[in-house]
C-alpha cells in the first residue's frame, strides 16, 4: 500500500549508491546474498533474544535489498536477478516470524499463522505477476522491475513496520502478528478480485 508512495522519495538516494557501487565493482546478487545473510543473521539474533542487533540487522537487509535494484539499473538488470531477489525477499520475510516463535513457545502459534499467510500472499503475488507477464501487461508504480508488481494493502513497507514494532515491543508480538495475518489474507483478497477483473478476457 505505501511502497508506491515511498519510490519517488527512496529511489533517488539508493540510484545514486547504487551507482557509486557499480563504479567499485560491487554487483546486485551479491547485495542480493549479502542482504539475505543479514536477514537470516536477524533471525538468528531475535530467536536467541538480541532484539536490538536483531532489529539493526533488518533494516541492513532492507537496505541492502534497495541497493540491489538500485546497483542492477546502473548495470544490467538480468532475469536471474529478479529471481534471486524474490526467493532472497521471501526467505527472509519467513525468517523473521520464525526467530520469535523460536525465541519464546507461546510465540510459535501466531508465527506458524503469520507464516501461513505470508505463504498466502507471495502465492498471490507470484500468480498475479505470472498472467499479467503472459498477457504482456506492465508497470513502473513500484519502480522497474523485472516482474509485474501488483499492489496489496500488505506490501514490503508494511511488512517491515510490522517486523520493527515486533522487535521494540515483543511482549506484543501475538497481537502484532495475528493483525497482520489478518491484513495479508485480505490483501489475497483483494488481490484475487483485483485478477478478476483484470484478467477475465
Amino acid at each position: 500500500m505505501l511502497d508506491a508512495k515511498l519510490r519517488p522519495l527512496i529511489d533517488p538516494p539508493l540510484n545514486r549508491m547504487g551507482a557509486a557501487l557499480a563504479r567499485i565493482g560491487v554487483s546486485a546478487n551479491m547485495l542480493t546474498f549479502g542482504g539475505l545473510v543479514l536477514g537470516l543473521a536477524g533471525a538468528a539474533a531475535i530467536a536467541f533474544g538480541e532484539l536490538w542487533l536483531g532489529l539493526a540487522l533488518i533494516i541492513a537487509n532492507r537496505l541492502a535489498d534497495g541497493l540491489d535494484g538500485a546497483v542492477a539499473r546502473a548495470t544490467q538488470p538480468s532475469d536471474l536477478g529478479g529471481y534471486f531477489d524474490i526467493v532472497a525477499d521471501f526467505a527472509f520475510y519467513v525468517s523473521i516470524p520464525l526467530g520469535f516463535g523460536l525465541l519464546d513457545p507461546a510465540n510459535a502459534l501466531p508465527a506458524l499463522v503469520l507464516v501461513a499467510a505470508f505463504v498466502l500472499t507471495g502465492t498471490s503475488f507470484l500468480a498475479f505477476a505470472v498472467i499479467a507477464s503472459k498477457r504482456g501487461e506492465q508497470t513502473d508504480a513500484h519502480g522497474k522491475k523485472s516482474f509485474f508488481y501488483s499492489t496489496g494493502l500488505a506490501e514490503g513497507a508494511e511488512t517491515i513496520a510490522v517486523f520493527i514494532a515486533m522487535c521494540v515491543f515483543p511482549a506484543w508480538f501475538a497481537f502484532i502478528a495475528y493483525a497482520y495475518a489478518g491484513l495479508c489474507v485480505i490483501t489475497v483478497f483483494q488481490r484475487s478480485a483485483l485478477a478478476a477483473i483484470q484478467f477475465k478476457d
